[in-house]
């Protein structure tokens, strides 16, 4: 498997979106902070290369991780790493709520990734392809724990294709 994953693979549709986002975010705060700081009349070379420090700084933190799938393998690509799990082999999924819900998915391998469920309400593909690999495991018996979570999603992301059927029909 290649850094992009092998053909065939469905990526967030969303990303590109949430990325413009966070890089308008990072200029918009860059353009505001040197004209202020132009203003006031006391922008210098290092105070401008800290506010593009900070700007950058700020990008690096709103860029969301870009999910792709494909099949047997579900894939993050952060800011720095890229993991990947098979999901052909999973052994758990727990379902963490803070800050942030987020999906925790190990493999048979050793191999672990982090990942917003959000993502896969938003994106079907992704769901179907981790929803063939959660059956798969359950078949082959490896996975132990974490099946429930999973439906439990997979109910939520049925309930919101019905209503969104619902209304573009006008029955609801």
């Amino acid at each position: 498997m290649g850094r992009s994953g092998p053909q065939g693979h469905t990526g967030d549709r969303h990303w590109c979106g949430s990325a413009c986002f966070a890089v308008g975010c990072a200029l918009g705060f860059a353009a505001m902070t040197e004209l202020v700081d132009w203003d006031a009349g006391t922008l210098t070379p290092p105070r401008t290369l800290l506010w593009l420090a900070l700007s950058a700084t700020l990008c690096v933190v709103l860029l969301p991780p870009y999910v792709t799938a494909g099949p047997g393998w579900l894939a993050v690509q952060g800011t720095v790493r890229r993991h990947v799990v098979c999901t052909d082999a999973l052994v758990t999924v727990r379902q963490y709520e803070g800050v942030s819900l987020h999906l925790v998915l190990r493999d048979a391998y050793g191999h672990r990734l982090e990942l917003d469920p959000r993502v896969l309400v938003a994106n079907p593909l992704l769901w179907h392809e981790l929803d063939t690999g959660m059956r798969r495991s359950l078949e082959r018996g490896t996975l132990r724990e974490g099946a429930d979570v999973l439906r439990r999603i997979g109910h939520r992301i049925d309930d919101e294709t019905a209503q969104s059927v619902l209304r573009a029909s006008g029955l609801s």
